[in-house]
């Protein structure tokens, strides 16, 4: 009786370990929102382009959903003292799905944000560009910030943490 129960009590524990283990989630679920597939930390490489000069810097940068079919995404500050642009906000990303391939598109995105002084400082993002492929992204924008003569282009390739 005592090896019924036992293995009774094996076979409950196997199948919780193995219901719980073959749930997906929602990035890899093909019927989830296109939003919930691509939201996460993308670890990479930002390549910012002014006057054709390039700087390249390690960045981690987060896709958070906004909408079922619509992500947000920070981009990160970069600069040195009174150089330094902050993290700017671009909220809206319009998703579209065409087989494994997720594409965000945005034409334009102004907004205001505090300089480390206090501040407030005017910046515009166009042409956004975003790809999501298996757990990939390369993201391609324009950034034009307060009365900087000149906008940056810009670029990040990451891959999902």
């Amino acid at each position: 009786m005592k090896i019924k129960s036992f293995m009774t009590m094996m076979m409950a524990a196997v199948a919780i370990v193995l219901g719980t283990s073959s749930c997906s989630s929602s990035d890899d679920d093909p019927e989830a929102p296109v939003a919930s597939q691509v939201a996460g930390s993308y670890t990479g490489t930002e390549t910012l382009t002014v006057m054709g000069e390039a700087e390249e810097s390690s960045e981690t940068i987060e896709f958070t959903k906004a909408t079922d079919v619509a992500v947000d995404v920070t981009l990160p500050k970069y600069g040195e003292g009174m150089m330094t642009v902050p993290a700017l906000p671009v909220k809206g990303i319009s998703l579209t799905k065409s087989g494994n391939t997720i594409t965000g598109k945005l034409a334009k995105y102004e907004g205001t944000v505090k300089t480390a002084d206090g501040a407030e400082k005017a910046y515009t993002i166009s042409d956004i560009t975003v790809i999501f492929s298996d757990k990939n992204v390369v993201m391609t924008f324009t950034q034009k910030y307060g009365n900087m003569p000149f906008a940056f282009e810009g670029q990040f390739t990451g891959t999902r943490k």
